[in-house]
């Protein structure tokens, strides 16, 4: 557990010891590997009072267990089916909805990986902020405790289970060539070991791009990842467009969209 995670475990805390209700609100931020997702979600994380960020990067199996992609030969980081620790992080999820809290055990690298900040305007993420203060206090004065948890993820909507504790979904598309040149200006990615990841020649071709098409196909009009609206598989999927949409016109909207589940 990081020290990013204390505000959930004090909110469930107090909400027990005031006899008060928990309202846990999962809110799913995902997209393609530097779309933008992770930046999103730590501005929201800076407006919703306590709330918490859990990256499913953190769900990653052990380096030993990463698979090699058997045409390129080197680690598969991308593919879904094993990037990802899926039974702990569905079990986390499900316990984090439940008590409200994040699993003792849950440790996060992500201060490990240096991220360009997209800047916000700062009058309406005040008035955002004032905003969820004041139904905090309202949920609280009705028995209630809010507590925020934010999950972003590259993978975030290929399982089922996942996608199913999710109270709202949000999804950031940017263009392959914009993604491809961002990923690239990485200087790579640490993994919950601490060792520093540099992707391989060609891995955004080979791997990166055709996993992340595989993984969210389905879930868009034609299996056009790039321009393809919701087909309704990921129920209530909202859509992003990151070139079309300034980020804080995106913190904006999703806020609005907040606002209403609550």
């Amino acid at each position: 557990m990081s020290e990013s995670d204390l505000p959930v475990v004090d909110a469930a805390a107090r909400a027990i010891e005031h006899g008060l209700k928990l309202k846990v609100i999962l809110v799913g931020v995902g997209g393609a590997t530097s779309s933008g997702k992770t930046n999103l979600a730590k501005h929201l994380r800076s407006i919703l009072p306590g709330s918490v960020i859990i990256h499913q990067d953190d769900f990653a199996p052990p380096l030993e267990q990463i698979p090699i992609h058997p045409i390129y030969n080197v680690q598969d980081w991308d593919s879904a089916e094993g990037a990802i620790d899926w039974p702990r992080m569905v079990d986390s999820l499900r316990e984090v909805k439940r008590t409200g809290k994040i699993p003792p055990e849950h440790y996060s690298h992500d201060h490990l990986n240096a991220q360009k900040d997209v800047p916000v305007d700062q009058e309406p993420l005040k008035r955002w902020q004032e905003t969820f203060q004041k139904a905090e206090e309202e949920h609280r004065q009705r028995g209630e405790q809010l507590i925020w948890v934010l999950v972003d993820g590259f993978l975030l909507y290929w399982h089922p289970e996942v996608v199913d504790t999710l109270d709202v979904r949000i999804f950031l598309r940017v263009p392959e060539e914009v993604l491809k040149q961002r990923r690239h200006e990485r200087h790579g990615y640490h993994t919950a070991e601490g060792s520093l990841w540099r992707d391989p020649p060609h891995y955004w071709e080979h791997i990166v791009w055709p996993a992340y098409v595989a993984a969210h196909k389905d879930m868009l009009e034609g299996g056009d990842v790039e321009h393809g609206k919701s087909n309704g598989k990921v129920k209530g999927l909202l859509i992003f467009e990151g070139l079309e949409t300034s980020m804080s016109e995106t913190v904006e909207a999703v806020c609005l969209k907040l606002l209403e589940v609550v």
